[in-house]
């Protein structure tokens, strides 16, 4: 269905915001457009098929007169996050940006060019990596660096380089102790609801335009090629190690639990250049990710950059990351860690002093304005993270999700809880009226609360999810966030269209390939429908070919657990002997009958216990019941 125009309240904001904020300051401009050496043309990157995995030519409409169905401050930031081609950072390092969500980051040494972060797919990076030798010469990938465990940091690897030069010791693969494990667990344990809300988060589903994705804030979007991993052959464990990598030193500043589970920063002396990872970027990051994930510790966030200016900023000429544009010149470089320091740590200490206070984190968010240097930095505003949902976020890190009114310990459910308001407000038309007179008023969050009990109260009732649409798109089109615009329009559509399902998922081959054993039984744990298995007594060995490493599967009480023992045939009701552990994963998906598995003892044990492992629905409901 088509989309709403901005409503006269939407229009009024947006002229005010103009006013208000410090649109003079060119100063990213001028940074983001600095080095510019080439750009691809057409910006255009297909997979092997034919299939278009990322279109930035798409967001041309940007440098035009947009109108006010974006914030302007949003449009800013996706004017500048557009941006695309080969730059130089600083003679000998070199980024492509605008060919996927994240960077790609060239450091060349005596052979050849350390790679850093190869984006999200193997077609965006291969062709990152085109353009740079199209214009530096054709140089070998003599490294790869990961900065952090996630997908848009490493999900492109096979564009660069492959399997084969990595084992054969001619690419070493360099990542922060940790990487590994919390890559595949975070996309695998909760992979399908967080790639099901990913969709929302980042509009993949939505229409580039001026009234659907304009952007997410952190870049425009994410690439939808092949994602693969290649385990790292050299884990960075402790703040000071140095590498010598093709000539090139490195030195290393660890920084767990920030942005990612395992993060790190390095310093590369020859150049004086700083690599933050995705620690320091132009905007207010996530404390939690709207898609889910671990809330993060602004704390030790704000710790490690203050570490970073204390051990780096004076040898300092540069500062670049994962994402956005780099910051030149000593003093702007302090200036900009600095406040991007402050930002994470005065939303820590401001929550917990008002959470000490008794505030709850909904009061809490409500009103909390940033200190006016704060204010005025664009690279502090919230085009990602925002300043509402983490300071959430840090309540729900110290407090959970209660807020210790006892008249919300036992809250009925949305489905259950929509129809007493319903009831109680007069009925469904009666409902649709009020959240007509909210809409009409300009109270966009009152009438979509009110249009949200009414559509768990009957999904199918037309004028509550028309009116439910048209309210969420104008809390889109009102949002300096990107994600949060990209939520409303996603549930605008999805009330007007229907359910667009995931758009992709992470989880792939080679990313399920480097699940350890414990990680794989771990996943069948978490998908075991209880009830369906409360009567089950089971016990199988899995025994591993490759390894000789046999584990104990016993399945009780609707509990799966694993243990690693050695193999018993007498206390087992089936031993199962894999020539892979892939072959279990593929036995879990339905394949009973392939080669490479072999059983022994009771034939039906391991397929009853098979049995009752619930399949991730990928395209459940989030706006409606």
């Amino acid at each position: 269905m088509d989309s709403k125009p901005p409503s006269a309240r939407i229009e009024a904001a947006h002229r005010a915001h103009l006013s208000t904020l410090p649109f003079s300051d060119t100063t990213d401009f001028d940074d983001a457009d600095r080095g510019f050496i080439a750009a691809l043309d057409p910006c255009v990157i297909t997979a092997a098929d034919g299939r278009v995995v990322w279109d930035n030519d798409a967001y041309a409409f940007l440098g035009e007169d947009v109108p006010a169905s974006v914030h302007p401050s949003l449009l800013r930031q996706s004017r500048l996050a557009a941006k695309q081609g080969l730059y130089e950072v600083v003679g000998g390092i070199y980024q492509v940006r605008g060919f996927d969500l994240s960077n790609i980051t060239f450091v060349e040494g005596d052979t050849g060019v350390i790679v850093i972060d190869p984006l999200i797919s193997t077609e965006t990076a291969a062709a990152a990596l085109a353009l740079y030798r199209r214009e530096r010469g054709d140089r070998a990938v003599s490294a790869v660096i990961y900065t952090h465990s996630h997908v848009d940091h490493f999900g492109g690897v096979l564009g660069v380089t492959n399997q084969a030069e990595v084992d054969a010791g001619r690419v070493p693969v360099i990542a922060p102790e940790g990487f590994i494990d919390h890559a595949v667990s975070e996309n695998v344990y909760a992979g399908t609801a967080m790639a099901r809300r990913a969709t929302y988060m980042y509009g993949t589903m939505l229409d580039v335009g001026p009234a659907g994705q304009v952007g997410c804030g952190l870049g425009q979007r994410t690439s939808t090629g092949e994602v693969a991993v290649i385990v790292p052959t050299l884990d960075v464990a402790a703040t000071g190690e140095t590498h010598t990598i093709d000539g090139i030193e490195i030195e290393f500043q660890m920084a767990p639990g920030t942005e990612a589970p395992a993060e790190m920063h390095f310093y590369f002396p020859t150049y004086r250049a700083l690599c933050m990872a995705e620690n320091a970027t132009h905007n207010l990051h996530n404390l939690l990710t709207l898609r889910g994930a671990l809330v993060r510790d602004p704390r030790s966030w704000a710790g490690y950059l203050t570490e970073a200016i204390d051990t780096f900023a004076d040898r300092t000429d540069v500062v670049f990351a994962s994402h956005h544009w780099p910051t030149w010149g000593r003093d702007r470089i302090v200036n900009y860690l600095s406040l991007q320091r402050d930002l994470y740590a005065y939303l820590h200490d401001q929550t917990l002093r008002l959470l000490n206070q008794g505030h709850t984190g909904i009061e809490i968010a409500e009103d909390f304005p940033l200190p006016p240097a704060l204010e005025r930095a664009w690279h502090a505003h919230g085009y990602y993270g925002s300043v509402s949902h983490n300071v959430k976020a840090v309540y729900q890190r110290y407090m959970g999700w209660f807020d210790g009114n006892p008249g919300r310990l036992w809250q009925h459910p949305p489905a259950a809880l929509g129809p007493r308001y319903v009831e109680a407000l007069g009925g469904l038309d009666r409902v649709v009226e009020l959240a007509r007179e909210a809409f009409d008023d300009g109270d966009f969050r009152w009438a979509a609360t009110l249009l949200d009990h009414a559509v768990f109260t009957d999904e199918d009732h037309a004028a509550a999810r028309e009116l439910y649409a048209d309210t969420l798109e104008q809390l889109g089109y009102g949002a300096e966030n990107a994600t949060w615009r990209n939520f409303f329009l996603s549930g605008a559509t999805e009330l007007r269209d229907g359910s667009f399902g995931t758009a992709g998922q992470t989880s792939s081959p080679t990313l399920l390939a480097q699940l350890t054993p414990e990680q794989m039984f771990d996943a069948f744990a978490i998908s075991v429908d209880g009830p369906r298995a409360w009567d089950l007594d089971v016990a199988v060995d899995v025994t591993f070919a490759d390894t000789g490493d046999n584990h104990r599967l016993t399945l009780r009480n609707g509990v799966l657990v694993h243990r690693r023992v050695t193999a018993d045939p007498s206390t087992a009701q089936a031993t199962i002997r894999l020539t892979d552990k892939r072959r279990l994963l593929a036995y879990a998906a339905g394949d009973s009958t392939s080669p490479g598995a072999e059983i022994a003892g009771d034939q039906t044990a391991l397929a009853s216990l098979m049995g009752v492992l619930d399949r991730p629905d990928p395209a459940f409901a989030i706006v409606t019941p």
